[in-house]
């Protein structure tokens, strides 16, 4: 037979803690916890084909500044990367980028003009022209290329989801490109690429004009509500599959805000093109809201996005 017994005739020990230590002790464990995944590293190394070698001929850039029709009262610099293998009496393959000075940096994530140099002299990409764009501003140019001031037309040009961009691109800077060097009009030959807010517009642009661009590079792309970004993904479902190659990027400590969460955007935008059975990558990684993941693995991106196989 169980006997109970009386709670009464348990004597319970408890600790003398005032309710003054036990916020305290709350808040150091927080604190703590969140000290240990801040200073947790990312570890992205740089790419051995984002570093130069010995032997690999470099290209040369030139840098030049526009004032815009197309995105009025707006001014810009923009550099071009012409490799040493160009031969002026064949049109070049193009690669366009978002945030050109963050891509262009020779001791950045992505040391573009260094991959390219090394990827064109191995074959794995084809004699490509890069054109290297920074944002518009409607106010005074900064003495450097760079995110100090920020750009002022920034988000209008990058996050919205119309063919603007793109027209920018084909009436405004290519042609004015191409009156010096002779570029493909090839859409099979032309590829563009961004980060974050450029991402999403390297995607518009290939999206609104797949006649011109079919090659697109997104790093961290920013596919949630900022101007209606969090559309893409029902898009592709909802319309006929364009012949566009995607490679998406992210990682799972990206951006979480009041415009959305975009490692799940990047997530619903893989498998929108998986639905729609379109030429995909997606690499998935822990990095944040940076270039280190996609630098570290940029000239293999760029070996997956001009591979000649399907």
């Amino acid at each position: 037979m169980i006997r109970s017994i009386p709670v009464s005739q348990y004597h319970i020990s408890k600790p003398r803690v005032s309710l003054w230590q036990s916020a305290l002790a709350s808040i150091l464990f927080s604190l703590c916890c969140t000290s240990i995944y801040a200073q947790k590293p990312e570890s992205y190394p740089v790419h051995p084909d984002a570093e130069v070698k010995p032997g690999v001929p470099q290209g040369k850039v030139e840098e030049f500044e526009w004032e815009s029709k197309v995105f009025e009262g707006t001014r810009r610099r923009y550099a071009v990367y012409v490799p040493a293998q160009y031969d002026a009496a064949k049109p070049a393959a193009v690669m366009v980028f978002q945030d050109g000075h963050s891509y262009q940096n020779p001791k950045g994530d992505f040391r573009a003009t260094v991959v390219m140099d090394n990827l064109i002299h191995e074959g794995a990409m084809p004699v490509t022209i890069g054109i290297f764009i920074d944002p518009g501003t409607k106010g005074p140019l900064p003495e450097k290329r760079g995110w100090q001031p920020a750009p002022s037309n920034r988000s209008f040009e990058y996050d919205t989801l119309s063919d603007q961009y793109a027209r920018f691109l084909i009436d405004e800077i290519l042609p004015e490109v191409g009156k010096k060097y002779k570029l493909t009009n090839d859409p099979e030959q032309r590829a563009i690429a961004g980060q974050s807010s450029g991402g999403i517009c390297a995607w518009t642009v290939a999206w609104e004009k797949p006649d011109h661009f079919r090659k697109v590079v997104s790093h961290i792309g920013s596919f949630v509500n900022i101007r209606g970004g969090h559309n893409c993904e029902a898009l592709i479902r909802k319309t006929p599959k364009k012949p566009i190659r995607v490679f998406l990027q992210d990682g799972s400590g990206d951006l979480d805000n009041e415009h959305g969460n975009w490692p799940l955007a990047n997530q619903e935008m893989a498998k929108s093109l998986a639905f729609k059975g379109y030429d995909y990558k997606f690499v998935y990684g822990e990095g944040a809201h940076n270039g280190k993941h996609g630098g570290s693995i940029f000239p293999d991106t760029l070996r997956w996005l001009w591979r000649t196989t399907p």
